[in-house]
């Protein structure tokens, strides 16, 4: 996942050139106000003993954004986002797949750091809190029923850091970020069984408009 974020990044990367040499760099700052969604590829760290073939969890996210001007080259960005998390895996109990989608669903609210390339390209990083609105398990197999793990064997509050690049096309936006939890997920004796020290780790495509 990591490896397709950075290729669209630098994809994005070599537009966003071509788009910043024909803009003026000491454009006018001002404020962004927007909406955005799009695609998320989560992925969580599984005890090796008893999960195997971990794939990542395709899910969407959408929010809102807002952004503040320091300067004509640097702004501040908060977002609200709803954010699907987690991962998908399958284990092999007697002699049967069973095939697991574990689905932990956040709001985010990052506050990002916004260098400006001129007035269509930007390159963000900082931080971000969570709150963990609900999770859940869904299998298929033979043990359908085996974990029950309900969200309140998991932290409520997730944090981490966040980086990205945003391609601005008029009001428009096209953008890629990837953002690593720093909090451990799991809270319970049954939840640190299956994900023991797991953190969040999620990759997001996102496509946004700018009502500013």
């Amino acid at each position: 996942m990591k490896t397709s974020i950075t290729t669209l990044a630098l994809i994005l990367l070599t537009t966003a050139g071509i788009l910043s040499a024909n803009t003026d760099a000491k454009a006018q700052a001002r404020v962004r106000t927007g909406i955005k969604g799009g695609l998320s590829a989560s992925t969580l760290q599984f005890n090796e003993v008893d999960f195997s073939n971990r794939k990542e969890r395709i899910g969407f996210h959408a929010g809102i954004f807002t952004q503040i001007p320091v300067g004509s080259a640097f702004a501040i960005q908060p977002e609200l986002l709803y954010v699907n998390k987690g991962a998908s895996t399958n284990s092999r109990i007697l002699g049967q797949d069973n095939n697991y989608s574990f689905n932990l669903n956040y709001i985010d609210l990052p506050v990002l750091a916004t260098f400006k390339l001129g007035d269509a390209v930007e390159i963000q990083a900082g931080p971000y809190a969570s709150y963990l609105l609900n999770s859940g398990v869904s299998s298929s197999g033979i043990v359908n029923s085996a974990l029950n793990l309900n969200a309140d064997q998991f932290n409520r509050v997730d944090y981490g850091l966040a980086g990205g690049l945003n391609v601005y096309f008029g009001q428009v936006l096209l953008g890629v970020r990837y953002t690593q939890g720093l909090q451990k997920i799991a809270n319970t004796t049954a939840s640190q069984a299956v994900f023991s020290n797991a953190k969040n780790g999620v990759g997001l495509l996102s496509i946004g408009y700018s009502f500013n």
